[in-house]
């Protein structure tokens, strides 16, 4: 039966792979079918209908929120023109060196990525850094690669994060932050190293690719958008709290929106200003809320009475626990989260991540140490990801050259995540 499940497994990553379905609709049905030949009935308790669509849908719920809250507090960071204002002003300090310009903006991405992630952050930060580090002699593939090496820093300390690897892998939020704390320094020497080697590298390279404003507002402020110098913290407010003073995750993103919203618009403007920016984070928030409960339901196939006992003696006679070879074979493993693979969190990876969990072959804190090392991966390289198509595009480049470009660097992070977990919890 084990073999069966893991043939069904290939399957739903192959229909991934291929288009053939949708992420989330593909992990809903593996999930059911998984569940059907693991032996559970359709109603009742450890059933199909019960327990992996009913309990399992919800068992997200509270990342669901973050994300909801992350994606509005980008949209606040987007209209009041604070992220916009954030990297005109590095811009502004870099002047002409690229290098400069190019680390200033990587620092406000890994800024943004500490609010939300995926497209909506690379957007907040690329649209004015990538033609402003074009403009100054950025190749255009290390331009659009420093947006996304730049939010891989932040990531660490992104809270949607948080939550989700908490709620998925059943560990307390103390145990997430702390090792994400571990791997931000690996993120964090590989981003600056991105920024140094690959501009010396490559050189100047002066292009005029990408389409100015045509139309000129009245007032500066108009113009260009410059947000109060003090609003500018808004992106920090909530990892100060969660991270400095152990505030829950939600209360801390709510007090980001709120500080966004009070240090930026004035008191008849904010009823409009919360709504309309509430109902655009939903619409941003959409695809991954969606993908959200199909990892839920897929979770709860996985963790059934029968799945568990079919895929242990399989998982076990192929996971390594010498601690050398953890590191050695999890590090070579790396590609298959590329693509939407098998090890892609945010897809069948989180299945995957469930059964180790389940059937007692790792800790649960190793194997947030792998998860969240592939994520670091994932969110840079892939070009599949959402991130990574709209920076490339928005460059001018394709996302296969931001891959061959990136990769290297964000495999040694991997590295580097897959070395602490195996010296801590192996």
């Amino acid at each position: 039966m084990g073999v069966v499940i893991l043939l069904v497994m290939a399957a739903g990553v192959a229909a991934m792979l291929t288009r053939k379905l949708p992420t989330a609709f593909a992990l809903v049905l593996l999930a059911v079918v998984i569940a059907f030949v693991s032996g559970a009935p359709l109603t009742g308790e450890n059933s199909v209908l019960d327990t992996v669509l009913q309990e399992g849908a919800p068992a997200l719920a509270a990342t669901m929120v973050a994300i909801i809250l992350g994606s509005w507090l980008g949209k606040l960071l987007d209209e009041t023109g604070i992220a916009g204002t954030l990297v005109r002003k590095i811009v502004e300090f870099g002047g002409d060196r690229p290098t400069v310009v190019a680390l200033g903006v990587l620092a406000v991405s890994a800024l943004v990525g500490t609010v939300t992630g995926s497209a909506p952050a690379a957007m907040l930060a690329g649209i004015i850094g990538i033609p402003a580090m074009v403009a100054v002699g950025v190749p255009k593939v290390t331009a659009a690669g420093t947006v996304l090496m730049g939010i891989a820093v932040g990531v660490p300390f992104e809270l949607p994060v948080w939550q989700f690897f908490s709620t998925a892998l059943d560990l307390p939020i103390d145990t997430v932050r702390d090792f994400m704390v571990k791997l931000f320094p690996f993120a964090l020497v590989a981003a600056v190293a991105y920024v140094v080697i690959e501009n010396r590298r490559r050189g100047t390279e002066h292009a005029w690719s990408l389409k100015s404003v045509a139309a000129r507002p009245a007032s500066r402020r108009e113009r260009l958008g410059d947000a109060p110098w003090y609003a500018l913290l808004a992106p920090v407010i909530p990892l100060v709290l969660a991270l400095g003073l152990e505030v829950a995750i939600i209360p801390s993103m709510l007090a980001g929106v709120l500080y966004a919203l009070v240090t930026t618009t004035r008191p008849g403007e904010m009823n409009k200003r919360l709504l309309r920016t509430l109902y655009g984070g939903f619409e941003v928030a959409a695809p991954p809320l969606a993908l959200f409960v199909a990892i839920g339901i897929l979770l709860a196939a996985v963790k059934l009475p029968g799945a568990v006992d079919a895929l242990e003696p399989l998982m076990k006679a192929v996971s390594p626990h010498n601690p050398v070879l953890f590191v050695v074979v999890f590090t070579l493993l790396v590609p298959l989260c590329l693509y939407r693979g098998p090890l892609n969190v945010f897809g069948l990876g989180a299945g995957i991540a469930g059964v180790l969990i389940a059937t007692g072959i790792y800790p649960a804190v190793a194997v947030l140490g792998m998860a969240t090392s592939y994520n670091q991966v994932f969110g840079v390289a892939d070009p599949t990801s959402t991130q990574t198509v709209w920076a490339a595009q928005y460059a001018g480049v394709s996302p296969q050259q931001v891959m061959v470009r990136t990769l290297p660097y964000v495999w040694l992070v991997a590295l580097g995540g897959m070395c602490v977990t195996a010296a801590l919890y192996v």
